[in-house]
């Protein structure tokens, strides 16, 4: 636990606290009453009303559409299967400014809703919930596609011989051994939709808010920093209070799964429900999430002759210093950077907290472990510049600061991807071992990993592209001469007239090809190496 304790400690904890302080503190006195003058207020009542129940709503919705497709994954075989699992995926890396945009397009006005049945949601707050289960999707999918495609399913016929019909089945034995994974996957989502910011900001217009919005809003717009510190705060208490509870009631019931190797599991599609269940499972897929990418790529290709694309190679001295192109490998070198980091933060703090003599501070430690994903992150980039500007720690000018705040939101996926297998893992194997005269590093290396292999594979993916499309807080600290795709793409939107949000588009379409290449890698080094996920 020291590693991963001291990289929050450091590149967390202490940049939240001095925007919080320089936020509260002023000529030495801190102002605590300022935080109930603003929560006091109506406006401010109303944004956390709204900010929690949308969180609510979108959770459950993506876990309605979401849990279907991760059957789908885990026990049906069928051709394409691959490629759709990379098709889910690619929606989860997208900047939020882009695929807001690109849902606007279809539910806003003159969007294809509106062309084709005169409806408009846009004005709704349909419009954001079905934008978050665009976004979250994949998250269900993995997290809990992932261990059910593990569990191994003579448990349930077992059930089926005893008398029980399918459902029963189901509920009784397959659900409760899905719990965990269930759980933590609602949590993820929770805390993406709790600080949405993107999709309500462009969906949402005047009318809705989310706490993350109202923070962005106060810090760049209104310039209030000692109201953007105290919703910080509101924003950070609410995440924790939802955390305790997560960690309350979801105890340590992987211990009881029995896991199998996932390439006897799944199974050609057999039966009219089984059939039915896998069209309807791609119709989802195909409104939801496929058709808001169509409309991406068909704006990037408007300009005759690829004239979009042919742009990007072009510096034009005003939006960067350099060719838009050049934020594709920067954000590559970044994101594989960010990935090694979180695998090795992520994997640390996953193998000490599934221990079974783990403390109880070490066991606290994994709430908290998700705090970077419910803080703002707006909050953690103007952190990153203000606490790591001085020796022995003076980052501002090193490429190593955007990969470290990518980082903090890939951990926590490191975490909750690999922690129920590790968990799952017999003890009695590791005894055994250690038993022989394995030494603990053995152990690792011939009880753990071959079982956590496909985890650490699946944990290093979900890094590698919530490090491509992280924007938050790699839009404050990223150097001009080295702009992130995400931070291209926005600033591009920003500026008005067609050929930049052309090249914004372009981008957005370049990457959606490399995180779909690089997760079809990831899949076939999947298949070839530990059997299907």
């Amino acid at each position: 636990m020291a590693l991963p304790v001291a990289f929050f400690a450091l590149f967390f904890a202490w940049p939240v606290a001095a925007i919080v302080a320089r936020g509260l503190k002023t000529d030495g006195a801190w102002h605590l009453g300022r935080i109930a003058d603003v929560v006091a207020q109506p406006d401010i009542r109303h944004v956390l009303w709204f900010t929690t129940w949308q969180a609510l709503a979108s959770t459950a919705l993506t876990l309605l559409l979401a849990l279907p497709a991760g059957y789908v994954f885990a026990r049906l075989d069928f051709p394409g299967k691959q490629l759709l699992r990379a098709v889910v995926t690619v929606p989860f890396v997208l900047p939020t400014v882009v695929a807001g945009s690109a849902f606007l397009a279809l539910v806003g006005r003159g969007g294809l809703l509106d062309e084709l049945w005169g409806v408009r949601l846009d004005t709704t707050v349909w419009a954001i919930l079905l934008a978050h289960v665009f976004f979250n999707f994949a998250v269900v999918v993995r997290t809990v596609g992932g261990l059910w495609a593990q569990l191994d399913p003579r448990q349930e016929e077992a059930a089926r011989m005893l008398g029980a019909s399918p459902l029963t089945a189901w509920r009784k034995v397959t659900l409760p051994a899905l719990a965990p994974a269930v759980a933590a996957a609602a949590l993820m989502v929770f805390l993406f939709t709790f600080t949405s910011f993107g999709v309500v900001q462009i969906l949402g217009g005047p009318t809705f808010s989310t706490l993350e919005v109202e923070i962005y809003r106060q810090t760049s717009e209104v310039f209030d920093l000692s109201t953007a510190a105290v919703l910080t705060l509101v924003q950070f208490a609410a995440v924790g209070a939802v955390l305790a509870v997560h960690a309350w009631t979801v105890r340590r019931r992987e211990t009881a799964l029995r896991l199998v190797d996932p390439t006897v599991t799944a199974r050609r599609p057999h039966g009219a429900g089984q059939w039915a269940l896998l069209a309807s499972v791609l119709a989802v897929v195909a409104l939801l999430l496929v058709l808001p990418l169509a409309v991406l790529v068909r704006r990037s290709l408007d300009a005759p002759g690829l004239g979009y694309y042919r742009a990007l190679t072009r510096a034009d001295g005003g939006t960067f210093l350099v060719a838009p192109v050049h934020a594709v490998w920067t954000s590559l070198e970044y994101a594989v950077a960010a990935t090694a980091i979180a695998v090795v933060i992520g994997g640390l703090a996953a193998a000490a907290l599934a221990r079974r003599d783990a403390g109880r501070l070490v066991r606290g430690f994994d709430a908290l472990l998700m705090l970077p994903l419910g803080v703002s992150a707006v909050t953690v980039g103007f952190g990153f510049l203000i606490a790591l500007d001085k020796p022995p720690l003076d980052l501002r000018q090193s490429w190593i600061l955007v990969p470290l705040a990518q980082a903090l939101v890939g951990v926590p996926f490191v975490v909750r991807t690999m922690l129920p297998v590790l968990r799952a893992v017999d003890v009695r194997l590791r005894e055994a071992a250690a038993v022989l005269g394995a030494s603990p590093w053995r152990v690792w290396r011939e009880v753990d990993l071959p079982l956590v292999r496909r985890a650490l594979l699946v944990a290093a993916g979900f890094a590698f592209a919530v490090s491509l499309g992280e924007f938050g807080a790699t839009v404050f600290i990223a150097r001009p001469d080295n702009p992130t795709l995400p931070v291209a793409v926005a600033r591009l939107l920003s500026r008005p007239g067609d050929l930049n949000y052309g090249q914004a588009m372009a981008l957005s379409t370049i990457l959606m090809v490399v995180c779909a290449a690089a997760l079809l890698v990831l899949e076939r080094l999947r298949t070839d190496r530990t059997g299907e996920f």
